[in-house]
């Protein structure tokens, strides 16, 4: 099966995986109660806002792959070969812009784990699934951006079987 983002089964394993730990670290145990308040709180330095953000991109990369992995397997069928580069624009352009919000999201996430008091949290209740969350965040930013190399890796060979098909035309068959 051929693919346009480097390995043989398309996506790789490793940006499905990351992202559903990293949204599932945050959803089962990124929140605690407080008994005295009554109310629950975000684990990364009471902000809801670092716990919304690890979700959504969690979940929007989660999504986000199955698109793609969508596409790798009705890959084979697009026959234009300026069809098959915009995907795979496509590809190096959305790669590149998860690695940037993994980015983003490790800082956020990591920096909020920082600035955490620990009387918030004397038990220590869910601290190692929110260093998993920030584990995964990071290890995401360079998955991310290895799709983003061999998709570009693809494209050049995209090119190179454009001009090879300009330049030398199928011969008609007598």
């Amino acid at each position: 099966m051929e693919d346009f983002g480097g390995t043989a089964a398309g996506r790789p394993v490793q940006l499905v995986l990351f992202s559903i730990v990293v949204f599932g670290s945050i959803v089962n145990e990124g929140y605690l109660n407080s008994p005295s308040e009554g109310k629950e709180f975000c684990i990364y330095n009471r902000n809801p806002n670092a716990c919304s953000y690890g979700v959504a991109v969690g979940v929007l990369a989660f999504l986000t792959c199955l698109l793609y992995l969508a596409l790798d397997v009705y890959f084979p069928q697009i026959s234009s070969v300026k069809d098959r580069k915009k995907a795979v624009l496509s590809d190096i352009g959305v790669s590149a812009f998860w690695a940037f919000l993994w980015f983003v999201g490790f800082c956020y996430l990591a920096n909020q784990w920082q600035v955490s008091k620990p009387r918030d949290n004397p038990l220590n209740e869910g601290t190692d699934a929110a260093r998993a969350a920030i584990a995964f965040s990071f290890f995401s930013i360079f998955t991310w951006s290895l799709t983003a190399a061999l998709a570009a890796r693809r494209f050049k060979e995209l090119t190179f079987q454009e001009e090879y098909s300009t330049l030398f035309p199928a011969a008609a068959q007598p």
